[in-house]
Parts: structure tokens; sequence; C-alpha cells
């Protein structure tokens, strides 16, 4: 994982964001699902609807109040996930915990809701109809967009690449480690020396000879790379903040920067290896290709098939109506 330190903003905040998300539009579907399947007050004193319970506490992995997250429920929301996120969930168990207590206040919202019978207002149960009613047309949109398992082809892909090479251009890669120094901005006096005596005592040590790895792992405070020897691996040089690229541009293979003073402290920077820009191998892009490939057909049997829709069943507009409609709207 690149820090984002080194990077700048790619953003946690995002990545909980995105993640969240996939979480909430589970529990947003079940919502829309349990509301409309319920009969009031019958189901509702007979068995909750929105009571997650499960068949033994073992299977429980969050709680809050009545409501449950099982852990089929977390599998879902984790496989509903892109890779990247799934892997940023996997390492950073804090994302992990904060995603799980937002879906259960979420799900304490509408156990809530429920009990007053939120959704048998007439605009919410209209709602809960479009979301179902949607819900149900793009599921059998898909069912009827798929493409063949095999396609496409190792030659369509093959194809696809020859065709593309100028788009598949890799920017300049730099293989980094990082032995980081913290100071707070609003840092006050002793807590601004203790980091500077810290900041010498490991510049001390590499000027001594001290492996790089070593001191990384002993004293950098930023821990995630720091068990790594420092490495946070392969970045774009259009990832690096400004201020490090900098300093990174000016190294050679093996050398290590002086300390680069960003917001929130300091930076030394180790290039482990560098890769100039150029065109990615097809091996490391075929996979995407391969499935940007099958998203463009899917899209196309699609629109194929509701043109063939339209043209069987032609839409009329009441463009008399429509007006009246507008004009009502803007009032």
């Amino acid at each position: 994982m690149t820090p984002d330190r080194v990077i700048g903003p790619m953003t946690r905040s995002k990545r909980f964001l995105a993640i969240l998300s996939a979480g909430l539009m589970l529990t947003a579907s079940a919502a829309a699902t349990t509301a409309l399947a319920q009969s009031a007050k019958e189901k509702r004193a007979s068995a909750p609807a929105t009571s997650t319970t499960s068949a033994g506490t073992g299977d429980v992995v969050a709680k809050a109040g009545d409501q449950d997250l099982t852990r089929d429920e977390v599998r879902a929301i984790v496989d509903a996930l892109p890779p990247a996120d799934r892997a940023a969930l996997v390492r950073d168990p804090a994302l992990f915990s904060q995603t799980l207590r937002v879906i259960l206040a979420n799900r304490l919202v509408l156990n809530e809701a429920l009990s007053k019978k939120w959704h048998e207002q007439p605009n919410i149960a209209a709602q809960l109809q479009r979301v179902r009613d949607n819900a149900i047309v793009e599921a059998y949109l898909q069912s009827i967009s798929g493409v063949p398992e095999g396609y496409p082809s190792e030659a369509e892909v093959q194809r696809a690449y020859d065709a593309n090479k100028s788009a598949l251009v890799m920017p300049r890669q730099f293989q980094l480690a990082q032995i980081f120094v913290a100071l707070p901005e609003a840092a006050d006096k002793d807590t601004d020396e203790k980091a500077k005596k810290k900041l010498a005592d490991i510049q001390a040590k590499l000027k001594s000879g001290t492996d790089f790895a070593a001191v990384a792992k002993a004293d950098s405070d930023e821990r995630a790379s720091g068990e790594q020897g420092g490495e946070i691996g392969w970045v774009a040089d259009s990832q690096i903040r400004p201020e490090i690229k900098s300093q990174v541009l000016a190294l050679t293979k093996g050398g290590v920067s002086a300390p680069i003073q960003v917001p929130g402290g300091w930076h030394i920077v180790k290039l482990l290896d560098s890769k100039d820009a150029g065109t990615a191998p097809f091996a490391t892009v075929k996979e995407g290709l391969a499935q940007r490939l099958r998203a463009q057909r899917i899209e196309a049997n699609r629109r194929a098939y509701l043109a063939k829709l339209l043209e069987q069943s032609p839409p009329t507009i009441n463009e008399l109506a429509l007006s009246s409609v507008i004009g009502q709207a803007k009032n």
C-alpha cells in the first residue's frame, strides 16, 4: 500500500465512502424489500422484519441493539466491493469497523422508521415501489444482456491491445521506501523538539551506515510501511506529492534523500528502482482489456434490446400534457 502522505490525498475518506456506499446499498435494498413485503401489524407482531437474528451468536460479527450483522451479510458487503477497496478493508481493520458501525446505525434508523410505519406514507411507498421496479428492470436487463463465457477470445483482446496502444502508456514509476517522522501542524514546543531530535538521530544512523530498512522498521512513525522496511511499492510520478517528487527525481538508484518537510512531518525517501514511461505490456493489461470488452458488449446488447423493444412498441408523447406538467413543476 502506498501511504497517503507520500502520494498525497488518495484518500482514506474516499475509500471509506466507496466501501460504505456498497454496504448502504445492500441495506437500502433490504429496506425496500422489507417494507414492500411487510403486511403492517400482523407481520411485525409475529416476526419483526428488521430484526436480524442468527442461528447462533457465533455467526454475529457486529451488533447494535437488536440489530445484528452476520458473517454472511459482511461477506456480501465485501464481495460487492471493487478489488482495491476489498483489499483496503482487509488491510485496515479500523476502516472495516467504521464501515460496520455506520451500517448498523442505519439499520437502527430503519428499525425506528418501520416501527413508526414511515414506509406506509403514500410518498414513501411510491418511492419504495420505484426502487423495487428499477431493481427488477436492472436485474432483467443484466440477465438478457450477458455475453458468452468465452468472450472475448485471446485474439480479440490482442486486437484491442494493438488498436489502443497509444492509450495504454504507463507513466514513469518509482519503487520507493521511506522513513517518516511525524510532527503535527499544531504541535507545541516540546513535541517539536522531540520530533527534531528523533529526525537528527535517524540521520545520524543512516550516515553511519545503518541499513535503511532496519532504521525504518525501528523508527518510522508510518508503521504500515515501517514494518516492511519502509517499502511502499511502485508509485507513478503523477501520484507523488510535488515536494517529494522533486527530491525523488534527483536520486539515483539506491540513493537516499535529505529530510523533506511536509504538513504533518518529515520524509526521508530511498529510491529502490525506477521504470521509464512506456506502453504497458500485454500481460499486465490483458485482464482489464477483457473486462472492458465484456462491458462494452453487454452495453451494446442492452441498447440493442431496448431499441428492438421500442421499435415493437413505439412510445407516443402527449406534448401538450407534458408542457402542462413541466409548467406545474416550475411553480
